[in-house]
Formats: C-alpha cells, sequence, structure tokens
C-alpha cells in the first residue's frame, strides 16, 4: 500500500512538472507574439490612414471596454471551469482577426480591435489564475513561469523591430499569428484537471464577498496609487527621455535593459516572498517605484535615466508576482479568475486610463518634472496603504 501511495505521489509530481513546462512555453509564446506586435499597433493605424487622435480615442475606449467585459470572463471561468475553452480564445480570435488589420478601411480595422479586446482582455488573469494554481502543485513559485513571459516580451520587441526592418508593417500580423498560435496548441494540450469542479458563486456574490474584505479593498487602491505611475514608462518615457537629450538609439537600450530585468526579479519573487511575506514584498516593491520616479525626476540625465530602468524589475515585476499571489490566497479557489479579473480591472484598466489622463495632463502642463514628482508622490501613497496591510496581517497572524 506504501509503495502504491509512493509511486502515485510520483505520478502527480511527474504530471504537475509536465504542466509547467507547458505553461512555461505558453508564456514564452505568448509574450514573443505580444512583444512583436503590440509596440506597434499604434504605428500600423497610422501608417492605414488613421489619424493619431483617432488612435487614442480608439484605445482609450478599449480600455475601459476590457474593464467591463473582465468579470464577466471571470464569471465563466469561476462558474462553470471553461479555463482552456477561455484561454484557447483569448490567443487564437486576436491572432486571426490581425490579419485584417491590412485592410484599409477605418470601419473594418475599428471592428477588428474592439472584437479582438473583448477577447484578449482576459488572456492575462486566466493564464495567471492557472499557472498561480499549477506553481502550487508542482511545489514551485507563480515567478518561475511569469518571467518566461517577461523574457518573451523582451525578445519579440527586438525581433519586432529586426522584422520591420525587411518586411512591411502590414505583414507584422504574420509573426504574430504564428507565434499565438503556437501558444494556443500548447494551451490544447494542457489537461482539463483545473476544470473538474463548479462555483455556485455567482458574479454579483463574488464581488460583493471580495469586496467586503477591507484589506482587500485598501490593496487595489494602493495598486492603483501605484500602477497609474507606471504610465510614465509606458506612455511618455520615450518623449522625456529625448527631452532630456537622449538618442532614438539610446531608448531601444533602455526598453531592453527595463524588459529584460523582469526575469530574473519573477525568478527570484518566491525566494523574497518566502522570506519576508506577500505583503513586506509589496511595499518593498512600491517603494522601488517611488525610487524610480525620483531619481528621474531629480536627476533628468539620459545615462542616468538608462541605469534607473534596472529597477523596473524590483518594482513592477516584483510587484506583480506578489499581487497576483496576494489576490490567489484573498480570492479563494472558487474565485481564482474574478479575483484576479478584479485586480486586473483597477491595476492595468483604471489605472492605465486615469494614469495617462493625468500624466499626459502633467506632462503637457509641467513637463518631465512635474509628471515624475507626481509619480514619486502617488508610488508613496501606495507605500503608506500596503504598509497598513501588512500591519493588519501581521496584527492577525
Amino acid at each position: 500500500m506504501e509503495k502504491a501511495t509512493a509511486l502515485d505521489s510520483s505520478a502527480i509530481t511527474g504530471e504537475a512538472r509536465a504542466v509547467l513546462y507547458k505553461l512555461r512555453i505558453l508564456y514564452l509564446f505568448t509574450g514573443l507574439a505580444g512583444g512583436m506586435f503590440n509596440p506597434y499597433l499604434t504605428t500600423l493605424f497610422v501608417h492605414q490612414g488613421m489619424s493619431s487622435s483617432s488612435v487614442g480615442i480608439m484605445m482609450a475606449v478599449g480600455t475601459l471596454l476590457s474593464i467591463l467585459v473582465q468579470p464577466l470572463w471571470g464569471l465563466m471561468v469561476d462558474r462553470f471551469r471553461q479555463t482552456k475553452l477561455v484561454l484557447v480564445l483569448s490567443i487564437a480570435v486576436p491572432s486571426i482577426l490581425a490579419y485584417f488589420y491590412s485592410v484599409k478601411l477605418f470601419a473594418i480595422m475599428v471592428l477588428v480591435y474592439t472584437i479582438s479586446i473583448i477577447f484578449q482582455v482576459t488572456q492575462s488573469p486566466i493564464a495567471d489564475s492557472y499557472a498561480v494554481s499549477a506553481a502550487r502543485h508542482a511545489r514551485t513559485s507563480y515567478g518561475t513561469i511569469r518571467s518566461l513571459g517577461s523574457l518573451g516580451t523582451a525578445l519579440g520587441g527586438y525581433a519586432g523591430g529586426l522584422y520591420l526592418s525587411h518586411f512591411a508593417i502590414t505583414q507584422l500580423w504574420m509573426p504574430f499569428f504564428l507565434f499565438s498560435a503556437a501558444g494556443a496548441i500548447t494551451v490544447l494540450s494542457l489537461s482539463n484537471q483545473n476544470d473538474s469542479y463548479k462555483s455556485a458563486v455567482s458574479l454579483s456574490e463574488g464581488f460583493k464577498k471580495l469586496l467586503s474584505n477591507r484589506d482587500f479593498v485598501i490593496f487595489l487602491v494602493a495598486c492603483f496609487f501605484v500602477n497609474q505611475t507606471l504610465t510614465a514608462y509606458n506612455s511618455f518615457f520615450v518623449l522625456s527621455f529625448q527631452e532630456a537629450g537622449g538618442s532614438y538609439s539610446l531608448v531601444g537600450v533602455a526598453l531592453l535593459l527595463a524588459s529584460m530585468t523582469n526575469v530574473p526579479s519573477m525568478l527570484l519573487a518566491a525566494k523574497v516572498v518566502g522570506k519576508i511575506g506577500r505583503e513586506k514584498t509589496l511595499v518593498l516593491a512600491a517603494f522601488a517605484y517611488a525610487l524610480r520616479w525620483a531619481i528621474q525626476w531629480l536627476y533628468p540625465i539620459p545615462s542616468v535615466m538608462i541605469g534607473i530602468q534596472a529597477l523596473h524589475g524590483l518594482s513592477f515585476g516584483l510587484f506583480y508576482v506578489a499581487a497576483v499571489e496576494y489576490v490567489a490566497v484573498a480570492s479563494g479557489k472558487q474565485m481564482q479568475a474574478t479575483g484576479q479579473s478584479l485586480f486586473n480591472m483597477v491595476f492595468v484598466g483604471l489605472g492605465g486610463i486615469v494614469g495617462n489622463l493625468l500624466n499626459g495632463y502633467l506632462y503637457h502642463a509641467g513637463g518631465p518634472e512635474m509628471m515624475y514628482m507626481a509619480c514619486t508622490l502617488s508610488a508613496l501613497i501606495g507605500v503608506v496603504m500596503l504598509y497598513w496591510v501588512n500591519k493588519r496581517t501581521a496584527l492577525s497572524a
């Protein structure tokens, strides 16, 4: 009997390792696909005849739409356990539709972008909920899976530039489709073990339960204050770098450095979380955000702005891994996708919309200095709120 139990345990471990390997491959393929395609999407729209203002409005509406549809996808997964189906659709549908961006019709591009957003928005929270569960079964960390996505994104961004030096931007859909197809096939090879139970928790009940947890609500608000500052990097870094006297070639170096630092940061996240806890890790990472913006505010020098990108991994990479794991614990087994969707609505959705609007206004009104000063203060507010959550957790332990 003991021998049979040992064999069963070995089989489970082997199966868990296989799932872990496949998820890492999935994150690598989707990272490559997104890294090659997403940074150049705005340029593609402008190339196809859309004005920059029209593109901005369309993407803002797309972000708002993503906030509205995320909880519905989360409900579908949590209630009907269709994790694999939703993951396949979130990868396959946008990759197939990407071909139609080469059709030079405004209505077609808007329709394709809207449908793609509806499906693509669920990819990250659903994949994350799947990855957290798989990491626990394999007795490893979520960061060891997510780091492959950052590696893929970094390599994809560089490969996208090389590809466009030889092919027209309207042909960019081809590598995006190929890497996405590889990712979808990887999902299909996964077992259905995570789809074996159903949750009786409705969308309203799930949200009510999560939002009745005061610590979780404060955590979400802190995430908003921290991550809205990231738009200073995503949307305005190139402009501020050039204003400081930096060149386009050095911009590429800075962006590559920032992306690559996510890999070791996410790989080491489990050790950091295991040593000091999720809450303290969030405080540390939020402080790294504040330090990052403060240095760029006080020392607007190209060489300093390049070097400080090394803090991207310690800020975003470490924060994201710890936050996803915090949400997984707070949500419980039956509300994994709903919890991750709610987190993404605040962290990516609201943070992205408000951050772009606020930092765009601040940049216009007072230049990079005012923007980075405000980002420093916003991140410090997040530090204080997360410290409060940490103290509450320590007292209740």
